[in-house]
């Protein structure tokens, strides 16, 4: 694990938009090659679309609260303030939520119903490899003040 003094429980090598990409890529090959012939009806492709242009948002959502708070937005940076506000009020994590979404959303938009099948393991993955670790970073950084925000504020929804 490649660690940096602002952040030493971050794994550098772990980039979330990057594990993202890999499960909608999953998805995809698991759509074509296993899932092919059970192929989504209109409605749910569009479904699909609504899906990917809300996890889209989401994304928007938390770069402007970061903007207005001025810190970092990168999950390897050191933080300078928590960001409490806006979208943060209702989701810890509303850029991954967003990921999650397109990862569902994608692949439906194509007539795919293989997002829904890997959205669990993106989860779980999510959870281990990032989330945890970046929740002890803020907790060590900014202590009850966070412990605080995370009692009210759920993890995903």
């Amino acid at each position: 694990m490649t660690e940096s003094k602002d952040h030493p429980n971050i794994n550098r090598n772990i980039h979330p938009p990057i594990v993202a990409l890999l499960f909608i890529a999953i998805a995809y090959l698991l759509g074509r090659l296993v899932l092919g012939p059970f192929v989504a009806p209109v409605i749910l492709r569009n479904i699909g679309l609504a899906l990917t242009f809300i996890g889209f948002l989401l994304g928007v959502g938390a770069f402007i609260e970061f903007k207005k708070a001025h810190t970092t937005l990168d999950p390897h940076g050191s933080v300078k303030q928590l960001v409490t506000s806006g979208i943060y009020r209702f989701t810890r994590n509303p850029i991954y939520l967003g990921f999650l979404l397109m990862v569902i959303g994608f692949p439906l938009n194509s007539g795919f119903y293989s997002g829904i099948v890997v959205a669990p393991f993106f989860v779980v993955t999510m959870n281990r490899l990032v989330i945890e670790k970046e929740e002890a970073y803020l907790e060590k950084k900014f202590k009850y003040v966070y412990t605080s925000y995370k009692s009210r504020v759920r993890r995903w929804l």
